[in-house]
């Protein structure tokens, strides 16, 4: 499956009825970290569970076994590969592009507006360092 580097979030949750109704709770966490903002409209996708999924997996507020908090997890991971758009030139004068959740890749050597390919060498919660690989 491919999903859109347009996505903002992504959590797990149920739909409950309402009367007229069906009600998907988002997580008070995705509005916390700037993900959405309260009163807008979104596009929503629904992907159906896995079935053999326990509920305490199916559900966001139950803490993962390997998640140390219930943060939102970084979009990339070390040795994963991107195309990004350099928007921003950050103060040690490195190339700065955002990804989902506006979550920020720093790349060294890049240019604003060049639209790079790069390899994920560094991962933290809140940046990630990527290499080009490919201008």
């Amino acid at each position: 499956m491919q999903i859109s580097e347009k996505l903002l979030c992504l959590f797990s949750a149920e739909i409950e009825s309402d009367g007229d109704r069906y009600v998907v709770e988002v997580p008070k966490r995705e509005l916390e970290t700037g993900s959405i903002e309260d009163g807008e409209t979104y596009r929503v996708a629904l992907i159906a569970g896995d079935e053999d999924e326990s509920p305490a997996a199916r559900d966001s507020s139950a803490p993962a076994a390997d998640v140390a908090s219930d943060q939102p997890q970084p979009p990339v991971e070390v040795g994963e590969t991107r195309y990004v758009e350099i928007e921003d030139i950050g103060k040690q004068g490195d190339g700065i592009a955002r990804v989902e959740r506006g979550y920020v890749i720093i790349v060294p050597g890049a240019e604003v507006g060049e639209r790079v390919k790069v390899e994920v060498s560094e991962v933290k919660s809140n940046f990630a360092v990527g290499e080009i690989i490919e201008a």
